[in-house]
């Protein structure tokens, strides 16, 4: 009934307008084209607002956005409609029903090409959207779905949630039997996953490797958390060839269930959470599934963090053998991050990745030439560009490290500045992570003050007047005095005492009769 309204409303108006316009029934005059344009037109416009306001009612949208949605993807159709009804209508003014036959034979044969395109689309499409060995979604439209499902469980409040797997013991399979039996050992894994998945509705895909990734729709994450129990036992209990050589004897896998909440930030923090989860299930001795809580990550952070720092110091004693400065600027960049972390009282999973990030920060001068990172004086432009370089080189090294990866922003951003000036994507204001503009800080204070090969050495009250001057423009202005003030009393003061206490030294063995 609704769709017959919006025709006879459509065809009423459009015969209206064409009549107004000049327009005469049943005689076709190609040389007034102003009555077609006009009858058209007012059918397109009619058609698209009423059709607008059928969906602006259904879906609860601005009136604005769903006419930008209508306009997008009609406009074509209609203007290829009034150039194919203007050639019917010179066909069969000049050519009669001979005009008729060949516009229909154009028609069908445009029908077929479309046809043809449409199924490339659709053929290129799934290869792009699939993983070529498992068959699943690719980890690229997982996020496309992943995304679609987001805004339809905000507008609508119903539950979402999303699981990551992980392969136990995998490499160890691969090692064994060799990457033909691992990918097929994939295969057989991911077509069980389709199957049970598919029985709930849930989408799945191979995520990377050997992890793979559920999305369930309108599921609470206990709930979710039954279904991956249920699945992990069935996986364990189904034959796989060669599993009997892994620890458990069987396949299985870990995984981590985390469920989108309001105060979610975007799909990023959802998946990192679900990550988190699995990891924590991997260290609870795997064959497990977790489901994600806040406690986790300072659990996981206690048993982990001294072991990683041990890593970290390893990793940065090979500067001891190319650039002995860039190890010591990092020892020094580390303290004060530990100094400044306890100043501004942040959470202990912040002061953690603060302090470890702080450590690692340069590791990516490694990259550098030897003769680059030492030269004396100023550094020629190509030279500089290389140098830059650094924080890109230095996050692909931290990602070969998984228990490394949430140091990545630290490494990658501590060279981007507060007005958008820095490098390597410009980012500004609070688009910086703010731990990210925190080693800002420090960096540019350890190298304000000590001795460099390229850079004039400045003074500790030199410094903090250069880090005043750039408040606002090259750092975050609301981190710049509390660092001050830790400067001022833990290491200018200190500094000054022992200046003092150098030159009483000096004075008195000048005064000594010796």
């Amino acid at each position: 009934m609704f769709n017959f309204s919006i025709y006879s409303l459509m065809i009423v108006a459009s015969y209206h307008f064409f009549i107004q316009t000049g327009g005469i029934v049943g005689n076709i005059q190609l040389t007034n084209l102003v009555p077609y344009l006009t009858a058209l037109s007012s059918y397109f416009v009619i058609n698209t607002l009423l059709i607008s306001i059928f969906f602006l009612l259904a879906a609860s949208e601005s009136l604005t956005k769903v006419l930008e949605g209508m306009l997008n993807e009609t406009i074509s159709t209609y203007v290829s409609i009034l150039l194919l009804s203007l050639a019917l209508l010179i066909l069969i003014d000049s050519q009669g029903n001979f005009g008729l036959f060949l516009f229909v034979c154009i028609s069908f044969l445009l029908s077929q090409a479309f046809k043809q395109h449409f199924e490339l689309y659709k053929d290129i499409s799934n290869k792009a959207n699939k993983d070529y060995l498992t068959g699943l979604n690719n980890h690229g439209y997982f996020k496309e779905l992943f995304e679609k499902e987001i805004s339809l469980s905000r507008d609508s409040g119903q539950p979402l949630s999303v699981a990551l797997l992980d392969l136990d013991d995998f490499k160890k399979y691969n090692d064994l039997y060799g990457h033909i039996k691992g990918d097929q050992l994939l295969k057989e894994f991911g077509t069980i996953l389709l199957i049970e998945s598919g029985v709930k509705n849930y989408m799945v895909a191979r995520y990377g490797g050997e992890e793979f990734s559920v999305l369930m729709p309108n599921t609470e994450e206990n709930v979710a958390y039954q279904f991956l129990n249920d699945l992990r036992k069935k996986v364990n209990d189904t034959y796989f060839q060669g599993v009997d050589a892994l620890p458990y004897g069987c396949l299985s896998f870990s995984a981590g269930v985390a469920q989108w909440q309001n105060d979610t930030y975007n799909i990023t923090e959802l998946l990192n959470k679900a990550d988190e989860a699995m990891y924590f299930a991997k260290a609870q001795g795997k064959n497990l599934v977790q489901i994600y809580q806040s406690q986790l990550k300072s659990i996981d952070d206690s048993q982990s963090f001294e072991k990683q720092l041990e890593e970290a110091e390893q990793q940065l004693k090979i500067f001891l053998s190319k650039d002995v400065y860039t190890y010591r600027h990092s020892k020094r960049v580390f303290q004060y991050a530990v100094d400044f972390a306890r100043k501004l009282e942040l959470p202990d999973h912040e002061r953690k990745l603060f302090t470890l990030g702080a450590l690692v920060h340069d590791i990516g001068k490694l990259e550098i030439p030897r003769d680059v990172i030492n030269k004396k004086g100023k550094l020629e432009p190509h030279e500089w560009e290389m140098v830059k370089k650094h924080v890109t080189w230095g996050k692909e090294i931290i990602s070969t490290n998984k228990e490394l990866e949430d140091l990545i922003p630290l490494v990658e951003l501590h060279h981007e500045r507060y007005d958008g000036k820095g490098y390597p994507y410009g980012l500004k204001g609070e688009n910086i992570p703010k731990l990210a503009r925190l080693l800002c800080i420090i960096d540019s204070f350890d190298a304000m003050t000590t001795e460099r090969p390229y850079q004039k050495t400045k003074s500790f009250e030199e410094a903090i007047q250069e880090l005043r001057d750039c408040s606002g423009n090259q750092f975050d202005a609301k981190y710049i005095e509390p660092f001050i003030k830790l400067i001022e009393e833990r290491y200018f003061l200190k500094t000054n005492k022992e200046l003092e206490r150098k030159q009483l030294a000096q004075l008195t063995a000048e005064e000594s009769p010796d």
